[in-house]
């Protein structure tokens, strides 16, 4: 106990609470953001990440996993605030779908996650690089009209979808916005350089922090000199956090669930969906965690399931969101060199802290600052070397790879999962049915080798092959490694044998069996032995 407790101090002392602070600055405007587009209450979102932050971090089947409020369930939130016509009775579900997540771990049902190729997972990573970058180029140019965290290729409020936004964005740019973001950015780049490079105070204080403190300084300049470009007079440009005076606003801003909602049937259908979603989001995200692990470590999805679902109970009881772990926060802590839980944890502790003693400062941030945070972010996940590398493993991970990246950037996350690791499924297929069978000629020497097992599928291989059979052929026939060979494959191979003379070829079979017809040298039909 004492040399883990020792083990996560020297943690956070060396490297997780600056990794810690850069994942603070990512998820505040993404926990306002989600809790924007899903129709709840602003500080219902920050509750989440707060939540998510210190209470899943302890739980976590993960050492650098990072949960809090998900975009991906904002369209399912949304819709079920509405339908149940009450905030207080969506936040029943948020516990029962907890309560189902815990059901789900105790019963080890996260080795789901295991069935994901690892083409897909590396697929997803990229595409919400990609996605990142995309959906944060308006904010850097001052388009702040879409919440932080909206991911959806198609945007159902304003009619946009990714692409007519970027356009629109470029087409109406905010010079102030601009020069804040490209200064950012370039801070942000030297700086890590420089911490590479050089350590000292570029290693000792966070690029993230150094470049929000910049954006900051240069849109009060604009207040003070350039008044036009400054960005403050519009909270639309602007981290918006709610103001909490003291621990007695706090808790007067907490809502708590309506249990009497306990008798309306709609309840248990949200729940559920909850429930599967976030998991399935948690799952995936954990595996790509751990692909980006620079220690390589495996985390345990089960634990990180029941962790879940007690993040969940937590949250809903007090007025929170439904959580899940999050591969944009999570990407964000590896990045900025997050070891272990502890930067996880310090993100949640600086959420509390924020709201209580800082909600005014945290205000004076504009969106373009962080846009730029995001930016490295998103292209450190899209780097061109990880195309590159998937493309020298051949094409049976490089299809679903890029199909799973075309899917999740214009439609979505879930959708391109699947759609990718069906692609990929259709690929083992593929190679199964080509090394099912093997063929060798030498001369009119024809050897078939059953590799492994022969069904039905494998029908029309078979068949070519033995229409492609010469006259004076001698075709041996091995079946020693096929411990099963379909009812469709072995009566081809019987008619094969009764009718290879007409062609003068010559035929021997090996271990060419089945259970019930036995070894087709022996085997007879009951209607032809009849009938000799």
């Amino acid at each position: 106990m004492s040399n883990t407790l020792r083990y996560y101090k020297t943690a956070l002392l060396q490297s997780d609470w600056k990794s810690g602070l850069s994942v603070f600055l990512v998820a505040l405007p993404l926990c306002l953001g989600i809790a924007l587009a899903s129709g709840a209450p602003l500080f219902s979102g920050i509750l989440a990440g707060i939540v998510a932050g210190i209470l899943v971090s302890i739980l976590s089947g993960s050492e650098i996993s990072v949960s809090g409020p998900a975009a991906g369930l904002t369209v399912i939130v949304a819709t079920a605030i509405h339908e149940l016509g009450s905030f207080q009775g969506f936040l029943v579900a948020v516990v029962l779908a907890g309560i189902i997540q815990i059901v789900l771990g105790v019963v080890k049902a996260g080795k789901f996650s295991s069935y994901f190729p690892e083409s897909v997972i590396r697929g997803m990573l990229v595409a919400i690089g990609l996605v990142i970058i995309l959906k944060q180029i308006p904010h850097a140019l001052g388009d702040d009209q879409d919440y932080e965290g909206e991911f959806e290729f198609e945007q159902v409020a304003d009619h946009q979808n990714t692409i007519t936004e970027l356009i629109r964005s470029v087409i109406d740019f905010n010079y102030g916005a601009v020069v804040i973001s490209v200064s950012c950015l370039l801070l942000l780049i030297f700086w890590e350089k420089a911490a590479k490079r050089k350590g000292g105070i570029f290693a000792m204080i966070p690029a993230s922090l150094v470049a929000v403190i910049l954006g900051v300084v240069i849109n009060e300049i604009y207040g003070v000199y350039f008044p036009t470009h400054y960005l403050g007079n519009s909270p639309v440009h602007m981290v918006s956090m709610p103001k909490m005076k003291g621990t007695a606003d706090l808790l007067a801003a907490l809502s708590f669930p309506d249990f009497s909602f306990l008798t309306n049937p709609k309840i248990y259908t949200v729940a559920f969906t909850l429930a599967i979603v976030a998991s399935l989001e948690t799952l995936l995200n954990l595996e790509a965690a751990d692909s980006i692990d620079p220690y390589k470590r495996q985390s345990s999805s089960d634990k990180e399931l029941v962790a879940q679902g007690v993040g969940n109970i937590v949250s809903g009881l007090i007025g929170g969101l439904p959580v899940t772990s999050v591969v944009v926060r999570t990407s964000a802590n590896v990045y900025a060199g997050g070891k272990t839980r502890m930067s996880s944890l310090v993100h949640g502790l600086l959420l509390l802290g924020s709201v209580l003693l800082i909600p005014t400062l945290l205000n004076k941030i504009p969106l373009s600052a962080l846009s730029a945070i995001l930016l490295m972010v998103g292209y450190k996940l899209a780097h061109p070397l990880v195309f590159k590398k998937v493309y020298k493993e051949g094409f049976d991970q490089y299809i679903p790879f890029a199909i799973t990246i075309l899917v999740i950037v214009f439609k979505d996350l879930l959708f391109g999962i699947f759609v990718g690791t069906f692609v990929g499924l259709l690929f083992v297929v593929f190679t199964n049915f080509r090394s099912v069978i093997s063929v060798v000629r030498e001369g009119n020497h024809v050897l078939v080798k059953f590799n492994k097992d022969v069904s039905f599928l494998n029908k029309p291989r078979i068949k070519q092959i033995l229409m492609d059979l010469k006259e004076g052929d001698e075709v041996f026939i091995d079946g020693t490694r096929a411990h099963f060979i379909d009812h469709d494959i072995y009566n081809l191979l019987f008619d094969f044998k009764n009718s290879a003379h007409r062609r003068n070829i010559e035929v021997e079979f090996k271990k060419v069996k089945r259970r019930i017809q036995g070894d087709i040298n022996e085997y007879y039909p009951q209607s032809e032995s009849l009938s000799h």
